[in-house]
């Protein structure tokens, strides 16, 4: 082994910029919705994700529902969730998400998932399981799902897509030069192509992804990629800050101001997006519901949320 001269100059650890620091909200919603989660043996994106929305978004009275168990298949570089060995999927899981969603009141609700490799189906059907829970609880809600890919298998995204819910939202994550890096079990023309098929399946589902910034992509880059997901179709897109949510994931590259932010955004719209959220605190299903409405506007464009 060779050796390496020592070095005497100190490591700098530099803070996160201001534009990132967030006010915890006031109230007893917070603590309400965490219990509720609790009680009900459910798993929420927010929490498992160490998402930075989570007490905003508690405290609003809503919440991102997490199918399937705690643990994924895969070893994103970016997730902080687990990957130790999946577990069975619980058949009382969607009822009980459809009585919590229930007792919240929503109207919006927004379910994702672990990726299950292990699956057939990829879990597909836990999807459409739980679509129609919530249907028959709240008859008039509308239910977006963030799925992961399926491993391209066409026949469980047709069977999602034959038990539509109004929003299919699939993540590109990033741009195609840094999968190897960021998502090595993923496969960026895979992604493109689910999106690409639920329109074939059924036009009338809106569809929706979104991109993590700050991982050392180039505008060029970006450019490219938010054309790729448009010319599948995709009605929507979210544009938001890469944090490292543990010292085991891959680090900040570079922090992103507000500014550019909505630059990127207003870029995004010239594309054709029906809706764009482009900010810093912004994730795949922040303020989803906002959004959603922003594409039923007869195809209006403009930046939803605290895009800016």
């Amino acid at each position: 082994m060779s050796c390496c001269p020592i070095s005497t100059k100190k490591t700098v650890h530099t803070g996160k910029p201001r534009w990132l620091k967030q006010r915890l909200p006031k109230g007893g919603t917070y603590e309400k919705i965490r219990r509720l989660v609790h009680k009900s043996e459910l798993c929420t994106v927010c929490q498992e994700a160490r998402c930075p929305n989570q007490f905003e978004c508690f405290a609003k009275g809503t919440a991102t529902f997490m199918l399937m168990g705690e643990s994924c298949t895969r070893n994103c570089r970016f997730c902080a969730v687990s990957h130790q060995g999946a577990t069975p999927l619980d058949p009382e899981e969607p009822g009980r998400i459809a009585q919590a969603v229930g007792t919240m009141g929503l109207k919006y609700a927004v379910l994702t998932s672990v990726t299950r490799d292990d699956l057939d189906d990829g879990g597909a059907d836990h999807f459409v399981q739980t679509i129609a829970a919530l249907k028959r609880r709240c008859p008039e809600i509308r239910v977006e799902v963030l799925i992961p890919d399926f491993q391209g298998a066409g026949q469980p995204l047709q069977h999602l897509c034959a038990h539509p819910p109004a929003v299919i939202n699939h993540n590109v994550e990033t741009v195609a030069g840094l999968y190897a890096k960021v998502r090595p079990q993923a496969i960026y023309e895979r992604s493109l192509e689910l999106l690409q098929r639920v329109k074939q399946f059924n036009p009338s589902i809106i569809t929706k992804s979104g991109l993590m910034l700050g991982l050392g992509e180039s505008r060029s880059e970006l450019g490219r990629t938010m054309q790729d997901i448009r010319a599948t179709g995709c009605d929507l897109l979210t544009l938001g800050q890469y944090l490292q949510p543990t010292k085991h994931n891959i680090s900040v590259s570079r922090y992103l101001p507000p500014e550019e932010f909505a630059e990127i955004g207003r870029q995004a719209l010239e594309l054709g997006f029906k809706g764009v959220a482009s900010g810093p605190h912004v994730r795949s299903s922040y303020q989803a519901e906002s959004l959603y409405q922003t594409a039923v506007k007869n195809g209006f464009s403009e930046i939803a949320g605290n895009a800016i």
